[in-house]
């Protein structure tokens, strides 16, 4: 049973030690949650601190390692973060700002109704891609068979492109959903993205039973109240016998993705279905926006390149802000 470090007092009996010890000592922990410049914090003593950064100035993402100064009984200063595995950003024409660290899987959910953005998805897939980050679509509502046919139209370019596809109905047959998601899951963090209305947060709900009392939780430690919110919150991922076998980062607000900190050439590289094409324009640095023998158009006109895939790449090229755009 963890203590309150709101509440604890210091005591032989107490398992929480760090709290007989001076204040003002090196911990290392993870990032779990972000409120503006203050985070929430679980130190590897299983402590939760709510922790802020000096300067002006934050890079810090949820699922980051960090050290930290601690200050108080709940109280810390993030003072260095640890060397990332990844790091997703989010961008328009005017700002960068960081999403999520050191993820091993991007899921991303749509359902068959109400009908989802295949430019948000498209977005999304790019995104992994250009951290070399695997990626999974989740088809949810496939009870609702209607649009069930449409939707796997829709998802079958992707599947074709080598995404996986998992079909789930979370209402209608939540176990299989956690049979089919666990496995991929086990043993990394997921990213869980979504629009609303998809079911995103019925599968988080049914992934961590008790997201809803940990989410209560993050919030006690920002000093924030009741109606946090963050960008991103990690919880853990457990099984029925309470053993975590990973971790789930939840987006509230999945609405829009910028992209505009990729350059071109990142974002060329980010199409699977270009990569055998890049080498082969008549000019080494073709935008592939109109230039002649242009090996991606040429694949466009031949039907091996869907065209709306390909004008997400000219939406996305000519968004980034790196881009020289004749």
């Amino acid at each position: 049973m963890r203590c309150d470090l709101r509440t604890c007092r210091p005591s032989f009996s107490c398992g929480l030690t760090i709290l007989a010890k001076t204040i003002d000592q090196k911990l290392r922990g993870r990032v779990i949650a972000a409120h503006g410049r203050n985070y929430a914090v679980r130190t590897d003593a299983d402590l939760y601190l709510s922790c802020f950064t000096r300067g002006k100035k934050s890079e810090v993402a949820c699922g980051d390692l960090v050290e930290i100064d601690q200050i108080a009984n709940d109280q810390g200063v993030i003072t260095s973060i640890v060397d990332r595995n990844n790091l997703l950003y989010r961008s328009d024409a005017y700002r960068k700002k960081v999403w999520a660290a050191n993820l091993s899987l991007m899921m991303i959910v749509v359902a068959t109704e109400p009908s989802f953005s295949e430019d948000l998805l498209g977005r999304a897939l790019v995104a992994a891609e250009a951290l070399e980050l695997p990626a999974a679509i989740v088809l949810n509502k496939v009870d609702l068979t209607t649009s069930l046919e449409l939707a796997r139209t829709r998802l079958s370019l992707y599947k074709n492109l080598g995404y996986a596809v998992h079909e789930i109905s979370v209402h209608a047959a939540p176990e299989q959903a956690l049979e089919t998601l666990l496995p991929p899951m086990q043993d990394g963090t997921t990213l869980l993205l979504g629009q609303s209305g998809m079911g995103k947060s019925s599968l988080l709900n049914l992934l961590i039973p008790d997201a809803l009392a940990a989410t209560r939780e993050i919030s006690e430690v920002l000093h924030s109240g009741k109606h946090t919110t963050t960008d991103s919150r990690l919880y853990d991922l457990r099984v029925q016998d309470g053993q975590s076998i990973g971790s789930v980062i939840d987006t509230p607000g999945f609405q829009e993705f910028g992209l505009a900190h990729l350059t071109p050439g990142e974002i060329e590289r980010a199409f699977p279905e270009f990569k055998t094409r890049l080498g082969h324009c008549r000019f080494y640095n073709c935008l592939h926006l109109g230039e002649p023998d242009c090996a991606i158009r040429i694949g466009v006109e031949d039907g091996s390149i869907e065209k709306r895939r390909y004008d997400l790449f000219v939406s996305l090229t000519r968004e980034s802000s790196s881009a020289v755009i004749p």
